[in-house]
């Protein structure tokens, strides 16, 4: 499938660089969406995933993932969820261990790659639907492709995924945020996984190293120490090699978009795949020049933001 040459997405004056796109909807977009019916499932190892589920009686369900230390009812996921009731659809969205209103059970919490998580979901919410269709923002959008283009029995009836600021390569896309530019941003990410390890650690306090904490200056320290050793990886660099979505983008057999803006602050050069994009089948590589991270926002605030309208008019099959 060729590379999408879609290139009309114009974001607000106000909003004239890169971090200004990124920060300014997670801090002050408002959705106002009818709520959920708010249900928690059990997983096999004994752990639970909370969910929150929108009905519209369709046939079809999209659920969608979230980023990195995000949750169910972050702005992009309800302005997402919106869109898509609007539009007809009934809707999932989730959350990963340790993101929801509880600490999980488990020593463990989420990653990049876990998919065994996503397929639960998928199978445990897909059953009285026709059509399934995946939505995911940066981790969630890793999280999303991998699970699509895995070796994996997977239930036919996913028809079309969508991925938004994805992180295609972790080991680059974790340098590239640890870049001077990028100090807040990973500055907040952090003070937020680590809090949650100091409170795990009451839980185990024999199997978290918490007084680690104290050496761990960048995200891919983190992974080094906790992401990739909790999750049965040898470090960070086993750990983004593994799950890095880049590596299963050729196993992908349902119709999926990829949209990444030029200018998303966190994504190396790695995560714009355009040679490989032109050889697969399935996959439709979008590139705006704007966007920012999990951005493109819209001058009337009524409008659906760009993100939105394109993964709508994706899972129509209007592409």
């Amino acid at each position: 499938m060729p590379i999408s040459k879609k290139d009309d997405y114009r974001r607000p004056k106000w909003l004239f660089n890169n971090h200004l796109e990124t920060i300014y909807p997670a801090l002050f977009r408002k959705v106002k969406i009818k709520a959920p019916n708010k249900v928690r499932i059990p997983t096999e190892d004994n752990d639970f995933l909370d969910l929150d589920w929108f009905k519209n009686d369709s046939d079809h369900l999209v659920i969608i993932s979230h980023g990195l230390e995000g949750s169910s009812d972050r702005p992009y996921m309800l302005g997402m969820a919106k869109a898509f009731l609007n539009s007809g659809y009934d809707v999932l969205t989730w959350n990963y261990r340790g993101c929801g209103p509880e600490l999980n059970k488990q020593m463990i919490f989420y990653h990049s790659g876990a998919t065994y998580d996503l397929d639960r979901i998928v199978n445990y919410a897909s059953t009285n639907y026709e059509h399934v269709s995946l939505i995911g923002f940066s981790l969630g959008g890793n999280l999303t492709l991998k699970y699509m283009g895995e070796k994996r029995s997977r239930p036919e009836k996913i028809e079309s995924a969508v991925a938004i600021s994805v992180p295609l390569h972790l080991a680059s896309a974790s340098k590239k945020i640890s870049d001077r530019e990028n100090f807040l941003y990973s500055k907040r990410f952090l003070k937020s996984l680590k809090k949650k390890v100091k409170e795990k650690a009451r839980y185990y306090p024999n199997e978290i190293p918490a007084a680690m904490l104290k050496n761990i200056n960048t995200l891919s320290d983190f992974d080094d120490i906790f992401t990739g050793p909790f999750h049965g990886f040898s470090d960070a660099a086993e750990y983004y090699e593994v799950n890095s979505a880049l590596y299963f983008l050729e196993g992908i057999n349902a119709p999926t978009l990829i949209l990444n803006a030029k200018n998303d602050p966190f994504l190396s050069e790695e995560c714009f795949p355009y040679s490989l994009a032109e050889s697969l089948q399935n996959v439709t590589l979008q590139t705006p020049t704007y966007g920012g991270h999990v951005g493109f926002s819209n001058a009337n605030k009524n409008d659906l933001y760009y993100s939105e309208k394109m993964a709508v008019e994706f899972v129509k099959g209007e592409h």
